[in-house]
């Protein structure tokens, strides 16, 4: 296949034409931004100063939040500043490394939330060899094996999209995603979009069934469990539960299907880029009782600490 590329840079859309949406969007889209900055940042910092900073589930969770900022990161900013611009404009270099932190990040947080969903089921079904299992050293192999299978799977997305000519059609929407991307190339896309399916949909669909049946297995066996040590393991489930749906279930719907595009596109991935990074700091605040007494634990601390600062400045 001949690489003829006569595009240097592609025009988007983004979510509105209307210049007074746009500025509501600003507004609204820039107080998301911080919300998913600070509200991860909090969770790191939380950890780092809680009692077990160092346990398997804070450990992920400390990753989490860290890939939550990148993720959002790739394509927020970008976003918002285009909100302020009439003609929207990104480099074909920009549109790439756009493309390639779409995945990478995206990927590592599929396989987080994997791995989360192991340490959940080592923790509740077999608790006498949970730190056993869950030692550190395991802890970090899994970290760096899921960095160097999201590098792999992230470089041939990019890989695939970078030897595709472009030579007509340069519009795409708010942010460089695979499939308006290689809808737009001057040859025939079929089994390049078998194989984006292959190596994102199935990504998404097999971690997704595995969590699946991870959190069946973990629910069936709280049967014998205590009240309170059952009402413990189901609130920590439950905040993973439901960041694993609202995380997936577009992802699903984005990446298991050809290469399409839908007038529900633009929605769906402001919901899986955008949304629902904002809303992981919440969902463990409020639905993780752990993360919520160690942020009650450090906020008395700071307001102690506060106190004394501010009497002896007093003295």
């Amino acid at each position: 296949m001949e690489n003829t590329n006569n595009v240097s840079k592609f025009i988007l859309w983004g979510l509105s034409q209307d210049q007074e949406l746009q500025q509501l969007c600003f507004v609204l889209f820039l107080l998301f931004y911080v919300v998913i900055i600070l509200g991860n940042l909090l969770i790191i910092i939380t950890i780092k100063h809680s009692e077990r900073p160092n346990s398997p589930m804070y450990f992920f969770l400390r990753y989490l939040s860290f890939v939550d900022i990148c993720y959002s990161s790739v394509t927020a900013p970008k976003l918002i500043a285009d909100f302020l611009v009439e003609r929207k404009i990104i480099c074909f270099v920009g549109c790439i490394a756009q493309l390639f932190g779409v995945h990478f990040f995206g990927c590592t947080e599929i396989f987080l939330l994997t791995v989360m969903a192991y340490d959940r089921y080592i923790a509740i079904c077999k608790p006498l060899h949970y730190m056993t299992i869950m030692n550190k050293h395991v802890c970090n192999w899994m970290v760096v094996a899921s960095w160097a299978g999201v590098f792999v799977h992230s470089m041939v997305q990019t890989l695939l999209t970078m030897q595709l000519p472009f030579c007509g059609p340069n519009e795409i929407v708010h942010f460089c995603a695979v499939h308006p991307l290689i809808k737009l190339a001057c040859t025939d896309i079929s089994i390049v979009g078998v194989i984006v399916v292959a190596n994102s949909g199935m990504i998404s669909l097999s971690c997704f069934v595995v969590l699946v049946v991870s959190y069946v297995v973990i629910l069936v066996s709280l049967k014998t469990h205590s009240s309170k040590g059952c009402l413990k393991a189901l609130s920590t489930c439950a905040s993973h539960i439901t960041i694993v749906i609202l995380f997936f279930g577009p992802c699903i719907f984005f990446y298991m299907r050809p290469s399409t595009t839908f007038s529900e596109d633009k929605m769906v991935t402001v919901f899986y880029t955008i949304i629902t990074p904002m809303l992981n700091p919440l969902i463990y605040t409020l639905r993780n009782e752990e993360v919520k007494n160690a942020m009650k634990k450090l906020w008395s601390r700071e307001v102690i600490v506060g106190g004394k600062l501010k009497m002896w400045y007093v003295e």
